[in-house]
C-alpha cells in the first residue's frame, strides 16, 4: 500500500476520507440500502398474500434476531481496527483461508444483490414516467442513467451520498406518515388486531415468509464498512447499527399493519390477490388522494435509487479491503481527492450497466428473470456471511477472553450462530416463496453460495503455498491492522 497522502492533492491510493460521516450518516448509509419504501410496496403485500395478517411480525422478529446478531458483531468492530466487515471479521475469527471464501463470498454478493436491483429500479422509473409525466422510456436505458448517477454522487464522497441519502429517507418516511396518520384517522374505532393473535402468528404460512423479514434488512451490517471513514467509530458504529435495526423494525411492522387496517383483517387478501403491486398505491389514491399516488411513484424511485447508492458505496469498500491485503489489483485502492475509491466504482458501474444492457437486448424480463436471477443468490450469500460472521465471533470471544466484554456478549453471540443456522435452512427449505422460479432455477441460486466459498478458499489455499507474504495479509490480519485493544488477534 502506498503512503498516505494529503487529501488536497490530486489523486492518492490507499486512502479513505478521514472523519466524513457521523453517526447519523452512517444511518441514512445503511437504512437507504435496505429501501424501505420499495420493500414495503414491493414485498410486503406478497408477505400478507402468502403469510396472512399476521405478516408485519416477521420485520419485527427479523429485527429482534439481528439486533442479537449485532452485540457479537460489534464486539468484533470495536476491536479490530481494520476495514473489511465480513471479511475482516471471519478471516480473524475462522482462519485465512475461510476468511477469503467469505471475503470474495461478500464482494460477489453485494455485487449481485445491487446489479439485480436495477431491474426493479427500471421497471418502478418505467412506471414513474409513464404514470406522472406520460413518457414511455425503457427500463434500461433508465437503469443505465441510474447507474451512472450512483456513480457520480459516489466518487462526490461518501459524505455527499449520505446527504441525499437522508433527505430522500425523510421525504419517504414522512409520506408514509401521512398515509398512516390517514388510515389511522378515517378508521378510528375500526382498527383490528388479528395481525399479534398467536392463531395467526404460529402458522406454516409464517415459516414460509421468514425470509421476506430477514431479506428487508440487507446491507444492515455494512455499518462496520464506513469504520475509518466515521467520526468516533467506537460510539458512532454501534449507535448507528441499533439505530438502523431499531428503525427499519418499526417502520416495516408498524406501517405494514396500519396498511392492513385500510381493508380490514378479512379483506386485505383480497384485495392484494387483484393485484399485489398496486396494494400500497391503491391505499394511497384511498386514503390520500391522487396527489399521493404520484407522490408514492417517485419517491419509490428515489427509494431504490438510494439503496443502490449504499450498495455500490458496500461494494467499493470490500473491493478496497480485498486490494489493500494484494487479492484483487492495487487500482481498487485509488482514490480521488474527495477520499472516495473511484476506479473500484468505475469497475463496478461498468459491470452493471454491461448485465442490464444484456438483459435489455436480449429482451429478458427485469423481474421475473433479472432481479431473482442475479439478486437472489447476493440474499443467500449476505445470510450465509452472517452465520459464518456468528461462529467467528464465539472463536473470536473465546480466544480472547482477556478483552473487556459484558456479560451478555458471549450468550448472545451463541444465540445468534443458533438463530442464523435455523434461518438458513428455512430459507433453503422455503426458497421457492422467496424466487417463485421452480426447482432449476433455484438449484442454481442455491449453487451460488458454495461454489464461490470453495473457490474463495481453493484460491487461499494456493495463496499460501505459492505467496505466503499474500497470505498473511489476508483480512488485513497483520500487526498494523489487525490490532485488538489488549492483545493480537490471529
Amino acid at each position: 500500500m502506498t503512503q498516505q497522502t494529503s487529501l488536497r492533492n490530486e489523486e492518492h491510493t490507499g486512502q479513505l476520507k478521514k472523519a466524513a460521516l457521523s453517526a447519523w450518516g452512517v444511518v441514512f448509509l445503511v437504512i437507504s440500502a435496505a429501501a424501505p419504501l420499495s420493500v414495503l410496496a414491493g414485498i410486503g403485500p406478497l408477505a400478507v398474500l402468502i403469510g396472512g395478517v399476521s405478516a408485519p411480525i416477521v420485520y419485527a422478529v427479523a429485527g429482534i434476531v439481528l439486533a442479537v446478531f449485532a452485540v457479537g458483531f460489534l464486539f468484533m468492530a470495536r476491536n479490530l481496527t481494520a476495514m473489511g466487515g465480513f471479511y475482516t471479521y471471519i478471516a480473524v475469527g475462522l482462519g485465512r483461508v475461510v476468511g477469503l471464501a467469505a471475503g470474495f463470498l461478500a464482494w460477489i454478493s453485494y455485487n449481485l444483490l445491487q446489479i439485480g436491483l436495477w431491474g426493479l429500479f427500471g421497471v418502478m422509473a418505467q412506471g414513474m414516467f409513464a404514470t406522472v409525466f406520460g413518457i414511455d422510456v425503457p427500463w434500461w436505458l433508465l437503469a443505465v442513467i441510474g447507474a451512472v448517477l450512483v456513480f457520480a454522487l459516489a466518487v462526490a464522497g461518501v459524505d455527499v451520498g449520505a446527504k441525499v441519502l437522508g433527505v430522500l429517507l425523510v421525504l419517504e418516511t414522512i409520506l408514509l406518515v401521512v398515509l398512516a396518520s390517514s388510515i389511522l384517522t378515517q378508521r378510528a374505532g375500526q382498527l383490528e388486531f388479528g395481525t399479534f393473535a398467536p392463531e395467526n402468528i404460529f402458522t406454516p404460512s409464517m415459516f414460509a415468509i421468514l425470509g421476506f423479514g430477514f431479506a428487508a434488512f440487507m446491507g444492515f451490517e455494512s455499518t462496520v464498512l464506513y469504520r475509518s471513514e466515521t467520526r468516533d467509530p467506537d460510539r458512532s458504529i454501534p449507535r448507528a447499527t441499533y439505530i438502523a435495526v431499531a428503525f427499519l423494525a418499526v417502520f416495516y411492522t408498524v406501517t405494514l399493519w396500519l396498511v392492513i387496517q385500510a381493508f380490514g383483517d378479512s379483506e386485505v387478501q383480497g384485495v392484494i390477490a387483484q393485484d399485489p403491486a398496486a396494494f400500497f398505491f391503491t391505499a394511497m389514491g384511498a386514503y390520500v388522494g391522487d396527489w399521493g399516488v404520484s407522490v408514492m411513484f417517485v419517491l419509490i424511485v428515489t427509494s431504490i435509487f438510494a439503496g443502490q447508492l449504499a450498495f455500490h458505496n458496500a461494494i467499493n469498500r470490500y473491493s478496497f479491503a480485498l486490494s489493500r491485503d494484494g487479492i484483487l489489483p492495487s487500482a481498487f485502492t485509488r482514490t480521488n481527492r474527495m477520499g472516495a475509491p473511484w476506479v473500484a466504482g468505475v469497475i463496478q458501474s461498468v459491470v452493471a450497466i454491461i448485465v442490464v444492457i444484456a438483459f435489455g437486448a436480449a429482451g429478458l424480463d427485469p423481474l421475473t428473470q433479472l432481479v431473482i436471477l442475479v439478486n437472489s443468490p447476493g440474499v443467500y450469500g449476505i445470510i450465509t456471511l452472517q452465520l459464518l460472521a456468528s461462529i467467528a465471533v464465539v472463536i473470536f470471544i473465546m480466544r480472547n477472553r482477556h478483552l473487556a466484554r459484558r456479560w451478555y456478549v458471549l450468550p448472545a453471540a451463541i444465540v445468534s450462530l443458533v438463530a442464523m443456522a435455523v434461518l438458513l435452512v428455512v430459507l433453503v427449505i422455503t426458497i421457492d416463496y422467496l424466487t417463485a422460479a421452480g426447482p432449476a432455477i433455484n438449484a442454481i441460486i442455491l449453487a451460488v453460495v458454495p461454489v464461490v466459498l470453495l473457490l474463495g478458499a481453493a484460491y487461499a489455499l494456493v495463496l499460501r503455498a505459492r505467496r505466503p507474504e499474500v497470505f498473511a495479509r489476508i483480512g488485513g490480519a497483520d500487526p498494523e491492522t489487525a490490532r485488538v485493544e489488549n492483545g493480537e488477534a490471529r
